[in-house]
């Protein structure tokens, strides 16, 4: 049986919008990929990778993609004696919002979308998909 709904929208509630400000300790982090058991391996805004852990509160509540972003908390490194290097703490779940905060690492700009140049008629349209028109012969 899962947890109380009641518990669920609470999570859900506390990750829609950040905070005022993070410790010293939190950071804003990419996800790279789920390594299994709950535990994740991100990247810091610098290229370094470390291992984090999904706690139990947002276990079967949120699934975490690709390239998402979720806070982290490294005060707990010093006592462990294994690679887990902290513990994910928040999810970003709104992205234009938390982008907006003060905190919010330059270097996790945005990716343009490239767009296809449509004035450009010189070129041979690409046919790949399509059914050949009807005054093409098969002779």
């Amino acid at each position: 049986m899962g947890p109380p709904r009641r518990k669920v929208l609470a999570t859900a509630q506390e990750t829609m919008f950040p905070p005022d400000e993070l410790a010293d300790t939190q950071q804003i982090v990419r996800a790279i990929k789920a390594t299994g058991n709950n535990i994740y391996l991100v990247e810091h805004s610098d290229k370094t990778q470390m291992l984090v852990e999904l706690p139990a509160r947002f276990r079967s509540t949120f699934w975490i993609k690709r390239g998402a972003y979720v806070v982290i908390d490294t005060k707990a490194r010093a006592e462990r004696d294994n690679k887990i290097g902290g513990e994910i703490i928040n999810i970003v779940r709104d992205e234009k919002a938390w982008r907006k905060a003060s905190f919010w690492p330059k270097e996790f700009i945005k990716q343009p979308v490239a767009v296809a140049d449509s004035d450009s008629t010189d070129e041979e349209e690409s046919r790949v998909g399509k059914m050949p028109s009807s005054d093409e012969s098969d002779a």
